[in-house]
């Protein structure tokens, strides 16, 4: 959704980077692209006057005049204001000393709520708590089956006593029987009956903003007391969110605000307006379709996203949520045992990375990968599906040891996977990689190997090493100095002794001298060149 404020953002700072020192002018300028990045993004005309008002005068105060990097200075200026308008801090829910804890949701028909309420349950299921869902949408046409279907893939209960709308159009008019505000009182004593400690009520939207919707929310609200009212949300309405959030601040009251749809593509200014104008914190974002795409809100993380820092500490809590933990633990003892890495492995390994959610959302979290945004969008994540599709159609024998798969079984794994035999070539090519560098780490103990050791890692390296023989260019015109510069090659291919060569020509050695005999060589003459090695 920042993708554009991202890229407008990045580039500013890109270009102060070439100034050693900043002008008032520098700063000006650099204020002025913001403005107008923040105005593309559709954040709402006072926050954008606030921040750039609070960044201007911090950048020609003494923290950057005095700083060693001023351009850096101003990055860091420019994120602190971020998280400052996104809500400063992070903020949990607050939990009711005496359960239940009694969680009403509002917002506009559409904003997600329904689906949120399945997503909170999950996340605070997650975090050993007992909630139930409490069906107070009467009047969308359906409403009611929907939440018990989230409710049934969430793997919570769902009090439903009246199945409401199921067919009328007319949303401001109630089915026969139905009493919103009874359902959601109702609930509350269901769950004090069944000793659940949250109660998530969904309450009906509009398609806009209107009394009797204000009306039926407020009654519901006095009727259970809830210890938080979100609002939700839609982050790609634009600047009709914040006018949404005002009339339901103003109306109802919300202690927070929850962010759905937060993976689209628009340009994302409710998100960065919200919190500043209605004064209340966001406290949770909805990022995706699944039940699981549902993340608390940190304002400094969002922040380094939108400057393309990366969000480490998300990525590393998502895999650590996804990766089963006696899994790697086995994993890591197979390798300190000294076993080979297998298929069976990598594929247990791609799954448990494919749980933590997609790939491109994965690698989108790590910092400077909004320069390869490109390559990402056109990264495939059914490439994942045809290794897993490989590998599967492989026996047990294969897949612990790849190197007795023949040409006529790689046709035939191909067939049965529905790949070529190409991608099966690529593939074993890839793995054998990947196990050679999983029995590097086993020898160093878990380390990756000193960039000393590989070939071609720097100017001294390369001269611990024999030149590789050259095959075209640098040949005599002679046959027969030509023959010995072959056999030459040929002796240094074996480790055998070369035959003398003519002063000064390797290295610029000899300058009229015969060279040293290569026999009396000395190889740890060079270790004053590496630190003693």
């Amino acid at each position: 959704m920042f993708n554009n404020l991202s890229d407008r953002l990045t580039s500013t700072f890109r270009n102060l980077r070439t100034r050693g020192r900043l002008s008032e002018a520098d700063v000006d300028a650099t204020v002025r692209e913001i403005r107008r990045a923040l105005l593309d993004a559709d954040v709402a005309v006072p926050v954008v006057r606030q921040f750039t008002a609070a960044v201007r005068e911090r950048a020609l105060g003494a923290e950057v005049s005095g700083a060693l990097n001023p351009a850096q200075q101003v990055v860091k200026i420019v994120h602190d204001e971020l998280v400052a308008i996104l809500g400063g801090s992070t903020r949990q829910l607050t939990l009711a000393k005496r359960p239940p804890t009694v969680i009403l949701l509002a917002g506009l028909q559409g904003a997600g709520k329904t689906t949120l309420a399945g997503k909170l349950a999950v996340h605070l299921r997650e975090q050993g708590h007992t909630p139930v869902l409490v069906a107070a949408d009467l009047q969308r046409p359906n409403a009611v089956t929907q939440l018990q279907v989230v409710g049934e893939r969430a793997g919570v209960p769902v009090f439903a006593p009246h199945p409401g709308n199921q067919a009328a159009v007319d949303l401001d008019t109630l089915p026969l029987g139905a009493d919103p505000v009874a359902v959601a009182r109702d609930g509350v004593a269901f769950a004090l009956d069944k000793q659940h400690d949250v109660v998530i009520v969904d309450t009906a939207g509009r398609l806009g903003v209107d009394e009797a919707m204000m009306r039926q929310a407020a009654d519901i609200r006095d009727a259970v007391q809830p210890d938080e009212i979100l609002f939700v949300v839609d982050a790609m309405i634009g600047q009709d969110a914040v006018a949404t959030a005002n009339a339901f601040a103003e109306g109802v009251g919300f202690t927070g605000v929850v962010l759905s749809k937060l993976d689209g593509d628009a340009r994302g200014g409710a998100a960065l307006s919200v919190a500043t104008v209605t004064g209340r914190p966001i406290l949770f974002a909805s990022t995706g379709e699944q039940l699981r795409d549902f993340e608390v809100f940190h304002p400094d993380r969002m922040a380094s996203r939108i400057l393309d820092m990366g969000d480490v500490l998300t990525l590393i809590e998502q895999a650590q949520k996804a990766f089963d933990a006696e899994q790697t633990e086995r994993m890591a003892g197979k390798l300190a045992a000294g076993e080979d890495f297998t298929l069976d492995d990598f594929l247990m390994q791609m799954q448990q990375l494919r749980n933590a959610g997609p790939l491109k959302k994965m690698l989108g979290m790590l910092p400077g990968m909004g320069q390869m945004r490109e390559a990402l969008d056109s990264f495939d994540e059914r490439e994942v599906d045809r290794i897993q599709a490989i590998i599967q159609s492989m026996t047990p024998a294969e897949r612990d040891t790849p190197k007795i798969i023949n040409g006529s079984r790689r046709a035939r794994i191909a067939r049965g996977s529905g790949t070529q035999p190409s991608e099966i070539n690529q593939l074993l090519e890839r793995f054998d990689q990947a196990q050679k560098m999983m029995r590097q780490m086993a020898k160093s103990g878990g380390n990756m190997p000193g960039l000393g050791n590989m070939p071609g890692s720097g100017k001294k390296a390369r001269g611990r090493q024999a030149p590789p023989p050259k095959k075209a260019k640098g040949k005599s015109g002679n046959p027969a100095k030509r023959a010995l510069q072959e056999q030459q090659a040929a002796n240094r291919q074996v480790g055998a002794p070369a035959a003398p060569t003519a002063p000064g020509s390797a290295f610029g050695l000899g300058q009229g001298k015969p060279p040293a005999d290569p026999g009396e060589f000395d190889p740890t003459s060079f270790g004053k060149l590496f630190g003693g090695r």
